[in-house]
């Protein structure tokens, strides 16, 4: 248990910093599987259109810092690969 104020302070950022993170994480998951419900369908139209807003969920958590700009961008490239072979 933290004793000071500072360090006090410190936890309660800690645990909302973590909850935040862990919606964004989430998010990105949700829309990834909605995606890949989507390519395993064989729905090209409606898997270009949830495109962008994969790329804008990733390219905000990487610039937040909640995962790694490569990894968004690995992802991203992944998934216009999977999204270009179902047309």
């Amino acid at each position: 248990m933290a004793h000071t104020h500072a360090a006090l302070k410190a936890q309660r950022q800690t645990k909302k910093r973590t909850a935040r993170n862990r919606q964004v994480k989430e998010r990105v998951k949700d829309v990834t599987k909605a995606l890949g419900k989507l390519t395993a369908e064989k729905k090209a139209a409606e898997a270009r259109a949830a495109l962008p807003k994969l790329y804008q969920i990733l390219d905000k958590a990487a610039k937040e810092h909640i995962i790694h700009k490569n990894k968004a961008n690995r992802l991203k490239s992944t998934w216009m690969k999977r999204v270009r072979t179902i047309q």
